[in-house]
């Protein structure tokens, strides 16, 4: 089985079930944001995770083997046409450099980790239109000079 397969049949039997991203992280103690990048293929799980998650949706020991599996990367390189995807391409386009230069003035010549880094996705209700709240923490890494 291979990561779309397994993603289709987890996404499918979340939707059969009523689940969210947001249930499903809290009964199974793991973060929504990272439980959703996992069953969307885009990182690999620890055999106890993979396990949890599987045994949790009512699936087989082939989806776990594809949760397990180390992720191959790659994501469509043109802009995406998805509003909520684009946006935060927009966002990246807007305001790219200008995070670089406010990173590397507090940090120095270096990247924000997405490897060692967590993200939060929450609401917060405002009478003029509720927010969307995004906190990426992400281990700060300098260049190495030689």
């Amino acid at each position: 089985m291979d990561k779309q397969q397994m993603t289709d049949i987890i996404v499918t039997t979340k939707a059969e079930r009523g689940l969210t991203w947001e249930k499903m992280g809290e009964d199974l103690g793991m973060s929504p944001v990272w439980l959703a990048s996992a069953c969307l293929g885009m990182n690999g799980a620890p055999p106890e995770k993979a396990m949890a998650i599987t045994e949790y949706l009512g699936l087989d020991q082939d989806v776990a083997k594809a949760l397990e599996a180390f992720p191959t990367k790659v994501w469509d390189q043109t802009v995406p046409t998805d509003p909520l995807i684009y946006r935060f391409y927009e966002i990246a386009g807007v305001y790219g450099t200008t995070l670089k230069e406010v990173i590397q003035e507090k940090f120095g010549d270096g990247i924000m980790s997405a490897i060692d880094f967590t993200m939060e996705v929450d609401k917060q209700e405002d009478p003029k239109g509720d927010r969307v709240v995004v906190t990426m923490n992400g281990k700060f890494l300098p260049y190495k000079h030689w």
